[in-house]
């Protein structure tokens, strides 16, 4: 399975929150470590608040920090909202397939399947177990 670089992003900045789970990030510094467009790191912070992963607040001191601790944050729940809308296959599509073998297709099951033990496997794991600190704030705590 491929995720797409909006989930990639989401995961990336929660790690990064939960490195230093008390510290608010603004969408710019975010941007500017991960060396992507602010336009497109807003979206994904957008998305991440929606699904009740983030809290944000606007202006002077504002940013985004984990709405939870990162131990209760599941991986594959994580990638489900935000792949959500990306089907693995054109026949998992919400508005239907043209596929001319989905009347009889075997394969589909499988694939359902699969998909299914894809995130329950990233749901064995929390944020917590991937948690993120750049090398230059490890080595100025030291």
């Amino acid at each position: 399975m491929r995720l797409t670089s909006f989930t990639d992003y989401g995961l990336r900045i929660l790690m990064r929150l939960a490195g230093s789970p008390d510290r608010p990030f603004s969408t710019g510094e975010l941007a500017d470590e991960f060396k992507v467009s602010r336009a497109h790191l807003a979206k994904v912070i957008s998305a991440l608040a929606n699904a009740g992963y983030l809290n944000t607040r606007r202006g002077g001191g504002g940013g985004a920090v984990l709405s939870r601790p990162a131990s209760d944050i599941r991986l594959g729940d994580v990638v489900r909202a935000l792949e959500t809308g990306q089907p693995i296959v054109e026949c998992f599509s919400a508005d239907g397939s043209a596929c001319t073998l989905t009347p009889s297709c075997l394969l589909k099951d499988r694939l359902k399947q699969a998909e299914q033990a894809f995130f329950d496997d990233l749901n064995q794991a929390t944020l917590a177990d991937c948690i993120y600190r750049p090398p230059w704030e490890v080595s100025a705590a030291e």
